[in-house]
């Protein structure tokens, strides 16, 4: 696992690569070996940045890039000060600076800083989706927009050295490690779905013509390792047992190959998981789970990552342990880099 203080690379999901050379007090970045920005750095690290020299970029481009390293080598940052000559109009509109009291200086809150959805973000069409209450099986919920297919997420991971993304689930591609996933006792033991791989394909075809349901794939480093359900919670099982609101998401979650389970691999993929569906539309404010209540090795994972258990329930197959995350908890305590 690399040490972010000796950070010297990070990759962008575009396939471009910035490039640090850093002292104390001075940072330089480079984009695919073209110099990008140059920075004075107070030595206690409490002072403002200033802006030595930009080159190519648009300034609102290079002082994202600055702030993405600045943030990645230091998780436990939540807010960079800058000096700047000029006011930066594209920051300040996209929310990546705030102007402050003192003339010429700017904030970069690491709260808004990861809700920017690109360049994380796949193809989405649920933050600019109108809402249209409807009513289906009896319950009153927004219209949901079409599901995306291929990828919807991609971020490298800076703490282990590897990209996380996220993929739409596609039944001819995924179908035979669904069924080698299920048919896991380990798996089974939890998600109750073993059995053969037509009543699999049977499964999955269920739930991609349910539009409440998106399946996803988890991969590292583009090997697939994981699969997850997100659903809209208003219009799912779950909605009877809390105050469900419109755009509150729930997770299921599977890892299937024994390689990419711990708590470290856990950290990277259920908060790039949680990430993704804070991003995906602005105004999802809660994401819930409903483990098994004696699923205590997921239970505490998700209680790292700032999840907390509000209460336990009974589903007709199972009691339930009702896990709940906010937004503004998961932005203010979020951990990635």
């Amino acid at each position: 696992m690399p040490n972010l203080n000796d950070l010297t690379a990070l990759a962008l999901p575009s396939g471009r690569h910035l490039a640090a050379d850093a002292t104390e007090s001075r940072l330089s970045l480079s984009l695919d070996g073209q110099p990008l920005i140059r920075l004075r750095l107070e030595r206690d690290g409490k002072g403002p940045i200033q802006l030595d020299e930009r080159y190519a970029l648009p300034v609102g481009q290079a002082l994202w890039a600055a702030c993405y390293w600045l943030f990645a080598r230091d998780p436990a940052c939540q807010q960079l000060t800058w000096q700047l000559d000029q006011p930066p109009t594209d920051a300040l509109r996209s929310g990546l600076l705030v102007s402050t009291e003192v003339a010429g200086e700017y904030r970069c809150q690491r709260t808004l800083f990861w809700q920017l959805p690109q360049p994380w973000l796949g193809t989405s069409l649920a933050g600019s989706y109108p809402q249209h209450m409807v009513i289906s099986q009896g319950r009153r919920h927004p219209l949901r927009p079409v599901k995306p297919r291929g990828e919807v997420y991609r971020r490298f991971d800076a703490r282990l050295g590897a990209w996380i993304s996220l993929r739409s689930l596609e039944i001819e591609e995924d179908l035979p490690r669904f069924h080698r996933w299920q048919n896991s006792p380990r798996v089974a033991r939890f998600w109750q779905e073993e059995g053969s791989i037509e009543q699999h394909r049977e499964y999955l075809s269920k739930l991609e013509t349910d539009p409440h349901t998106l399946t996803l794939i988890g991969c590292f480093d583009d090997q697939p390792f994981a699969y997850f359900e997100a659903y809209w919670a208003k219009e799912d099982r779950i909605a009877p047992f809390y105050d469900a609101d419109n755009y509150d998401r729930g997770i299921h979650m599977l890892v299937g190959e024994e390689e990419h389970r711990g708590p470290h691999k856990v950290a990277s993929w259920l908060s790039a998981l949680v990430h993704y569906l804070f991003l995906d539309d602005p105004r999802t404010q809660r994401v819930v789970a409903e483990p098994r209540a004696d699923n205590a090795k997921m239970i505490g994972h998700m209680q790292n990552q700032c999840f907390h258990c509000e209460k336990e329930f009974d589903f007709p197959h199972k009691r339930a342990a009702l896990m709940l995350l906010g937004r503004e908890r998961f932005f203010d305590r979020c951990t990635l880099a």
